[in-house]
């Protein structure tokens, strides 16, 4: 499936930063049960890849896992050598790109400018994470949207939770990268279920606007 599949399926990515190998499925069967769809386990968390290799496995084409915060080419084949198959960035880096898309994987470089979002699409990227939401606003991405390809999903990240989700979906955002507002280390299954729960009802509250 594409990008977009995906995130017609679910728009919400959990971005699992600190998670740890033993935590990692029971926490992905929360998410699952509460809607998600994408799980990215960050590369600076407690041995992400085995993370990851445990969720892939699990759930199989049921959920589309990958790697955060991959910065050189090696992690970009690394993520999908455990199982990964979205490769999450940052930053906008052309090799990083190359190396995802040549292993497979859907490629979501960080963009903070339309020079880098551009880039990003010349280098083979399936769509963008807007990054940081917090230094932008959805009438940012609302000009963006004007000149970038039309259906080039466009997924802030960063401050993002219930309250703030419905201006970015009315000014086009295709979905959104979520992190601390979901999961933090340390943080129990059934606080997890709770926020992961809000964060679908405010999602809910924004059916009908944007495009996914």
């Amino acid at each position: 499936m594409t990008l977009s599949d995906w995130l017609s399926r679910n728009p919400l990515i959990a971005i699992l930063r600190g998670l740890t190998p033993d935590e990692a499925l029971p926490v992905a069967e929360v998410l699952a049960e509460t809607g998600f769809r994408c799980l990215e386990v960050p590369l600076n968390s407690p041995r992400a890849l085995e993370s990851i290799t445990r969720i892939a496995r699990e759930w199989g084409d049921g959920m589309l896992i990958g790697a955060g915060t991959v910065l050189r080419p090696e992690e970009a084949r690394a993520c999908v050598a455990a199982g990964g198959r979205i490769v999450v960035s940052p930053n906008t880096d052309a090799s990083v790109i190359a190396a995802g898309v040549a292993a497979g994987a859907i490629c979501l470089p960080g963009a903070a400018t339309p020079t880098e979002a551009f880039a990003a699409l010349a280098a083979g990227a399936h769509g963008l994470k807007l990054f940081p939401a917090e230094a932008a606003s959805p009438a940012v991405l609302k000009a963006w949207r004007a000149v970038l390809p039309a259906g080039t999903p466009v997924i802030p990240v960063g401050g993002i939770d219930a309250e703030t989700m419905p201006p970015w979906r009315a000014a086009g955002a295709a979905g959104f990268g979520i992190g601390g507002s979901l999961y933090a280390p340390g943080r129990g299954l059934d606080e997890v279920r709770r926020r992961a729960e809000a964060l679908q009802a405010g999602l809910a509250l924004t059916s009908g606007s944007g495009s996914a």
